[in-house]
């Protein structure tokens, strides 16, 4: 009479302990989602940012064609890119063109006065900031939720729910390289 009422329980137990490594599980895979979609809104606030700051410097600088178009073209990926990886190749790609166009106004002494521009400078740099701490607590959370289902024993319960482990969004080196200015 005993062991039946040990072997239920011994099942009960499994059964909870499995509801809740699933629900665990799926509490991580939400602040994944959710630290990409607070990565996504400053992402989209920096590229809402940049024809402002776009058309404030061709105004003083207007024969600088190619630099406006590079910005241009890395504000399109960045729009255009879906996955995480794609989206860190486009974000690396609108740095360095906004670093080259911030070395642009460099030579313009009137644009470097200017109140517009120093403002959306300066709302470009907090979104900046906001994106790189956003980075860092998404990279936190993607190593808190890929440790989850990378170990024992949510390895097992990761593997019967189709748990697939998240991408890192991380600079690329050659992004952090300052652009050469010469005058």
């Amino acid at each position: 009479m005993i062991t039946p009422i040990i072997i239920v329980a011994i099942i009960i137990l499994l059964a909870l302990a499995l509801v809740f490594m699933f629900n665990n599980l799926v509490a991580l895979r939400n602040r994944v989602d959710n630290a990409w979609a607070q990565i996504d809104v400053q992402l989209q606030r920096r590229n809402d940012l940049i024809p402002n700051l776009v058309e404030t410097v061709k105004g003083y600088a207007g024969h600088e064609k190619s630099t406006f178009q590079a910005v241009i073209d890395a504000r399109s990926a960045s729009v255009s890119a879906r996955t995480v990886d794609e989206k860190a190749a486009a974000e690396n790609q609108i740095t360095s063109a906004l670093r080259q166009l911030f070395a642009l106004a460099e030579a313009y002494p009137e644009l470097k006065a200017n109140t517009n521009f120093l403002d959306l400078q300066g709302q470009l740099a907090g979104t900046e900031d906001k994106i790189s701490y956003m980075r860092q607590s998404y990279n936190d959370t993607v190593l808190n939720y890929n440790n989850a289902i990378q170990t024992f024993p949510g390895v097992v319960v990761a593997g019967i729910f189709s748990f697939k482990p998240r991408e890192n969004f991380d600079a690329i080196i050659e992004a952090e390289t300052p652009p050469q200015v010469q005058f």
